[in-house]
């Protein structure tokens, strides 16, 4: 599950893959869907060049640790990147939702709808 929050760490878009799937999956699929923003905080697993360029290509600023594996050191705002635990709090608020945490759908339309109804809760309170 690949989201895009706002600042206050709301759900804003939502993008689904398959069980091991590589996070530039996701990263590559929303990002022509990707809002107006002045900074992108993610976690090393969306760290990859092309990604990076592409968001400075649309004006974002990224805020993404490198990847361990990574032989050219990348810097990054720690203080920026201390704020990504909205988006955890927003996945564990998510999971609040008993169908969504135990996810007991199947079919991936049905669990992506379920999330849709939990994010559009989660948006207005």
């Amino acid at each position: 599950m690949h989201a895009v929050t706002d600042a206050t760490g709301r759900p804003i878009r939502f993008f689904m893959t398959t069980g091991e799937v590589s996070d530039y999956t996701g990263a590559a699929a929303m990002l022509s869907s990707l809002p107006t923003a002045d900074w992108l905080l993610a976690d090393r697993g969306y760290d990859a060049d092309w990604f990076r360029d592409a968001l400075k290509d649309k004006g974002i600023r990224a805020c993404i640790p490198g990847r361990k594996s990574r032989g050219k050191v990348v810097r990054y705002d720690k203080r920026r990147y201390k704020r990504r635990n909205r988006i955890k709090i927003m996945f564990g608020r998510l999971k609040d939702w008993r169908r969504v945490a135990t996810r007991y759908d199947r079919c991936p339309k049905v669990f992506l709808s379920a999330i849709a109804l939990a994010a559009t809760v989660l948006f207005w309170l």
